[in-house]
């Protein structure tokens, strides 16, 4: 009778410990955001870089280093964004598992005084976005294979609701005319929004934005905005506002309002989630673009 109790409880003490979620760390909120989606109460999440944090010039601390010292699975951009993260993953001792969610997109490449780099914000386009879903699903079911199904169906839901977001976005991108499609924002991060739905976007700084915009490139800005009559001009969640005062004060641009770009906001704010962000930044995109001469 004892052996039978034994097992029973054995089996008991399985169950509990099988059922633990899979804890993820994200480096950024977006990505966490993708990863609770697909990952539902399977997992537990926490991102590296907060909300309005910018992983650019991301600098970990003893709380990030904790964070992934006892993770399972580590969920990152890659294409350069974190550059920071080699160090941290050695001083955490982690030994997870790291996933890249940009493993099976090809880039964009840019040209900044004269090196070609990988330009990391492609979650800008939810084409892409809804890659990056899927690497997530597989590395989830790599790391937790028990909850296989549940990762699967909830993926499909998560694409489907992306794949409509897409098409909402170009509806709202056509109800511009052409040649008003130019926006001008702090840093270059949305080249693959504008190559997705056919906006024009003119940045003083380039991909990091820890670079410094160049006198003579501020300069070529602003009479380019004097000359074509932009008007939408947009700071960003996580960027100084210098150089957009700057420009108000010397070509007459008018600011539009703030977009989420490389980080969601706090759950009391406008943009707490990956889809929530496209919602509130194309109607400020359509409504500033309308304003163009």
């Amino acid at each position: 009778m004892r052996f039978f109790a034994s097992i029973v409880l054995l089996c008991l003490w399985s169950v509990s410990v099988w059922a633990q979620p899979v804890k993820v760390v994200a480096s950024t909120t977006i990505l966490a955001d993708m990863v609770r989606q697909v990952g539902g109460d399977d997992v537990e999440v926490a991102a590296l870089v907060g909300p309005n944090g910018d992983a650019h010039v991301f600098e970990p601390g003893p709380g990030e280093v904790a964070k992934l010292a006892v993770a399972d699975l580590l969920v990152m951009n890659g294409l350069d964004l974190e550059g920071w993260m080699t160090r941290l993953v050695q001083s955490s001792g982690f030994k997870g598992s790291v996933l890249v969610a940009t493993r099976d997109i090809t880039p964009l490449v840019v040209e900044h005084d004269g090196v070609r780099m990988k330009d990391p914000h492609a979650w800008q386009d939810l084409m892409m976005g809804r890659a990056y879903v899927l690497t997530i699903e597989l590395g989830l079911i790599e790391a937790d294979p028990a909850h296989a199904d549940h990762y699967r169906a909830r993926a499909a839901a998560y694409d489907r609701v992306l794949s409509n977001l897409n098409k909402w976005v170009k509806e709202q991108i056509a109800q511009v005319p052409k040649a008003k499609r130019t926006v001008i924002t702090s840093h270059d991060a949305f080249g693959y929004f504008g190559e997705a739905y056919g906006v024009k976007f003119l940045a003083p700084r380039g991909l990091d934005t820890e670079a410094e915009p160049k006198a003579g490139e501020l300069g070529d800005l602003i009479k380019q905005i004097r000359s074509t009559g932009i008007k939408a001009l947009f700071l960003e969640n996580m960027t100084e506002t210098k150089t957009a005062d700057m420009l108000v004060r010397e070509a007459g641009a008018v600011i539009g309002g703030t977009l989420y770009v490389d980080a969601l906001s706090d759950a009391s704010g406008p943009a707490a989630s990956y889809e929530a962000m496209f919602l509130h930044n194309v109607p400020l995109l359509v409504e500033a673009m309308r304003k163009n001469q």
